[in-house]
């Protein structure tokens, strides 16, 4: 029997209607596994509640109850699926070599864990689940999904195209990964920055399962904001090149006028004085938006409050 102990960590945030099917494809999953000496029997899946309103948490117990392989992890409210992810994987990994974490809705295709485990062995400490296609979405959801990795690349972060939250990491990786203290999270951009051996494992995305996306427009679009503010400087540096643009065609339209003025021209001027202060003044109010988003991250950082706290593990 390999030695090697997988353990799956699943953030779990009101997905009642999907959380006994997939116990039971991957505890079909993981005994295959085991079976065939991929990884030990001591692998678990391990399901943690983001403060659920529905019974996610009941079932989480009773499957826990019935299934020796389901762990499960309470946290003692909301905190946001980053933070629940690391709450899991923080708390799992002394007693694992490797973890896979995964969403709750059968999205991710658990029938290539076994390459995770393989890239693994082959010496990646960390391995990125990346989709091969977007067959399955939406065109608007293609193209958001799309622009948004381009945006955040273009924006200096080091992300993986195509790449969410499904990965693998070593115990060692992990350990590394405590050594970042921010609060505000964006893993998908942090994780890069630990380097070690990578991987990539390539998969189809299915449709979820049951139950809605926690996911709409609206988060999305909060979670790119965290996502460029956490981990890059350059929105700040284009307000900077942008003033400094503005004041240079201040200073040509001075000459112009003044020039004008001094040719005997009348100088009508209302609506280019009107255009310019609406569109001065909207630009101070989005580079004043920016700036503060910088600074009230910079607040909460300061405040050091713990990213979760954990109310039960079920081991």
């Amino acid at each position: 029997m390999r030695d090697k102990v997988l353990y799956i960590v699943i953030p779990c945030y009101n997905e009642e209607e999907v959380l006994g099917e997939t116990a039971r494809r991957l505890t079909d999953k993981l005994n295959r596994m085991i079976t065939d000496q991929v990884i030990s029997d001591k692998s678990r899946m391990v399901f943690v509640d983001d403060g659920s309103k529905d019974r996610t948490w009941e079932l989480i117990r009773e499957l826990h109850e019935t299934n020796p392989l389901v762990l499960g992890i309470k946290s003692s409210r909301n905190r946001g699926h980053q933070n629940t992810l690391l709450a899991g994987l923080f708390t799992v990994k002394d007693d694992c070599d490797m973890v896979i974490s995964m969403d709750a809705d059968l999205q991710d295709d658990i029938e290539v864990l076994d390459q995770f485990v393989e890239k693994y062995d082959e010496g990646c400490e960390i391995v990125y689940g990346v989709r091969s296609a977007r067959k399955t979405d939406t065109f608007f959801k293609k193209f958001t999904a799309e622009s948004f990795y381009k945006l955040m690349s273009h924006m200096g972060v080091d992300i993986v195209y195509n790449h969410a939250d499904y990965r693998l990491m070593s115990k060692r990786a992990i350990q590394e990964l405590e050594n970042y203290k921010e609060v505000n999270l964006f893993l998908r951009g942090i994780v890069p920055m630990i380097g070690f051996k990578t991987g990539v494992v390539e998969y189809e995305r299915h449709e979820r399962f049951a139950g809605k996306s926690k996911y709409p427009l609206k988060k999305m679009l909060a979670f790119a904001m965290d996502g460029i503010t956490s981990l890059s400087i350059k929105p700040i540096r284009f307000i900077t090149a942008l003033g400094v643009t503005l004041f240079l065609v201040s200073i040509v339209l001075l000459i112009y006028y003044i020039i004008g003025y001094f040719a005997g021209n009348t100088i009508e001027g209302w609506a280019t004085l009107v255009i310019s202060i609406w569109g001065i003044g909207g630009l101070e109010l989005l580079a004043i938006g920016v700036i503060g988003e910088y600074i009230g991250k910079i607040y909460l950082e300061t405040k050091g409050r713990p990213r979760y706290i954990i109310e039960e593990y079920l081991k």
